[in-house]
């Protein structure tokens, strides 16, 4: 057994690579093989968003506080509130992020495939597609 101790594993800035907008990203687990499972904390600040991107297992949202948007390829966003839960099918095309007005924070849950990879990361989301009306 590890006891990873509160406030030992610091926050780390998003790369913007994969992100617009700031985001904050602090590790709860990576777990050692032969498990799979890697979940992060992901602190958004208003406006901000992960790009378009797919997961090869698929990915668990769970949100703690704020209100953020999830969208998908030619769909209106749709709102994510506290206590909601989302499950995007593996390789599902995807973001998420936060209101233009709202931070949020959610914890995102993922497998890595038999090659150690969780995401497949495509184009940032065009301000058009961030700000459609949510359903």
């Amino acid at each position: 057994m590890e006891i990873i101790t509160a406030g030992t594993t610091p926050d780390r800035l998003a790369k913007p690579d994969w992100f617009t907008g700031r985001v904050w990203q602090t590790p709860i687990v990576e777990a050692p093989a032969p498990a799979r499972v890697r979940a992060l904390r992901v602190s958004f600040e208003p406006g901000a968003r992960t790009a378009w991107h797919t997961h090869p297992l698929g990915q668990t949202l769970h949100v703690l506080s704020g209100i953020g948007l999830v969208g998908l390829r030619d769909a209106a966003p749709r709102v994510i509130r506290p206590g909601d839960t989302v499950w995007i099918p593996p390789g599902e095309e995807h973001w998420h992020g936060a209101t233009p007005e709202s931070m949020m924070c959610h914890i995102a849950i993922q497998e890595a495939d038999a090659e150690g990879q969780v995401a497949d990361w495509l184009e940032h989301v065009s301000d058009a597609d961030y700000r459609r009306a949510p359903d």
